[in-house]
């Protein structure tokens, strides 16, 4: 009877003894499966938010970084810069690119809000082109004239077209620039994007287009010089000039401050561990990606950037 018993007593705990090996095989099998891939430098899926009016430089810059590192996927949302900013409250976006830095209450509201401060800084710098249909016989104007078409108080028969009627870096680049803080009048026309500013601009004789240089401003793009054979590129009146009066948005006259429409390109970061978004930071700002800004024809933020003066005969 006791031997009866001893092994009953055996068989009981055996069984129980396998059923918790299974049971931890099976705890053990379902984590691994549900276990995100280790996010590194180089590897992994973001989420970030840029300025629209940024878009060709910036899908370039995402396309080289990728072919680089297979591994790295990074999802960009375009919208207007207004919305940018917001998307920094976004537990999902890991990294904004807009034309400005954070404000010292910004920069405090985030603290509080993610209990450090976010990283920020110029990677580049781009302008915005004056762009007028073709047929136009105006293509030289002072930045008077510039102020005056925003306003509506010009003599020229203009209305100016932007890539938004509200929050977008165009738009707050008009209040703050060139009406001063002014509200935005009725001479200010929304487009829907850049691409639909180039195109209003082509059709129509009576407006004027304010849109930033990396959309048209490289001639070895493809896409950029079809839209040089739809619209010109105004000059406007050049600061610090000696050697002429107007000047178009080219990247020589971005470095020597001569065209009077440039702006800065910021990166934010929401991130404070060696992830993807620093990555993709560290590539924006270092050799490679400067690089690619410089041929992108922006003026890049943290590279040596030479101009040599050529005589030029026919």
């Amino acid at each position: 009877m006791k031997s009866n018993m001893f092994l009953l007593r055996y068989s009981w705990n055996l069984i129980l003894g396998m059923g918790l090996l299974a049971g931890l095989l099976l705890q053990s099998c379902a984590g691994n499966a549900t276990q995100k891939p280790q996010e590194t430098l180089t590897s992994g899926v973001i989420h970030i938010s840029a300025d629209a009016s940024f878009q060709p430089i910036v899908d370039s810059q995402i396309q080289v970084f990728e072919s680089q590192h297979p591994e790295a996927k990074i999802i960009v949302h375009y919208k207007s810069e207004a919305d940018c900013f917001r998307d920094l409250n976004v537990d999902s976006i890991r990294m904004i690119i807009v034309t400005r830095g954070l404000s010292p209450e910004e920069q405090k509201i985030l603290k509080d809000t993610l209990t450090y401060n976010p990283p920020f800084g110029v990677m580049a710098y781009d302008a915005l082109a004056l762009i007028v249909n073709n047929q136009s016989k105006d293509s030289l104007f002072t930045m008077q004239d510039v102020r005056s078409i925003a306003k509506g108080t010009s003599g020229y028969p203009y209305k100016m077209m932007l890539d938004g009627k509200t929050a977008t870096s165009a738009v707050r680049f008009v209040r703050d620039t060139l009406l001063n803080g002014e509200k935005i009048g009725p001479s200010i026309v929304g487009a829907e994007n850049s691409n639909a500013v180039i195109n209003y601009i082509s059709e129509h004789n009576d407006a004027v287009g304010l849109i930033g240089v990396s959309w048209i401003g490289n001639p070895e793009d493809s896409e950029q010089a079809s839209f040089l054979k739809k619209v010109k590129i105004a000059s406007i009146e050049c600061r610090k000039c000696t050697d002429g009066p107007y000047v178009k948005p080219y990247q020589a006259n971005i470095y020597r401050s001569r065209y009077p429409m440039i702006r800065p390109l910021y990166y934010i970061l929401k991130e404070n561990f060696d992830g993807l978004g620093s990555g993709f930071k560290n590539f924006l700002i270092y050799e490679k990606g400067q690089r690619i800004f410089k041929r992108a024809y922006l003026l890049p933020a943290r590279m040596n950037f030479e101009v040599q003066n050529m005589d030029i005969t026919q």
